[in-house]
């Protein structure tokens, strides 16, 4: 299974992809978590992505692109993976297309879970307290400030990619309002 996730911050990406990784065996690629892991270990990329992500901007493609096109090489992604955060704009989707397609393999589903960004911040500034109550670190971008700042470039920038896959008979949208379990059930349903 080969699947993208797309949706603006917040909209709950993480939480089913940590689900889908339990029911189907394959890694969640998040573009975020491995940007913060590069950051965290001094790596030259993660230095040079550390102040656009402190500030609330969108690393460069190519930084981005060669962070996925090593991690599905890995051998725990030859079964499939699952892309959270990725692609970003629709040069990353045509990278990525480009990339499958010289690998033989394809995807097999896209899905948005489409969200009401007037909600967002809430949902953001509720995950931070969360986090704070059980002892957790609070992610930087979980700041509303920098937080409405992923948003807006979200809006600019991402919010693109979805009707890229939905002109090419790809996308699936779910209501990523609902309660987390019906989230995932619609999303079960939709991968069939």
């Amino acid at each position: 299974m080969r699947l993208i996730l797309l949706g603006p911050p917040g909209a709950g990406k993480g939480t089913q992809a940590a689900r889908l990784v339990d029911q189907y065996g394959i890694p969640q690629l998040s573009t975020g978590d491995m940007l913060r892991a590069a950051v965290a270990a001094g790596t030259p990329v993660g230095q040079k992505a550390k102040a656009v992500m402190d500030s609330g901007g969108l690393v460069s493609d190519e930084i981005v692109i060669g962070i996925i096109a090593d991690r599905i090489s890995e051998p725990d992604a030859s079964k499939g993976f699952i892309l959270d955060g990725f692609p970003r704009t629709v040069a990353q989707a045509v990278a990525l297309d480009t990339m499958l397609r010289e690998r033989g393999v394809s995807l097999n589903a896209v899905v948005e879970l489409r969200v009401d960004q007037s909600k967002l911040v809430d949902r953001i500034m509720r995950r931070a307290a969360e986090a704070k109550a059980a002892g957790q670190p609070v992610r930087k971008d979980d700041d509303p400030e920098v937080f409405k700042t992923r948003l807006e470039a979200y809006n600019r920038d991402t919010a693109v990619v979805a009707p890229y896959y939905a002109k090419r008979g790809q996308l699936t949208v779910i209501d990523g309002m609902q309660p987390v379990d019906d989230v995932t059930a619609a999303l079960a349903k939709a991968l069939g």
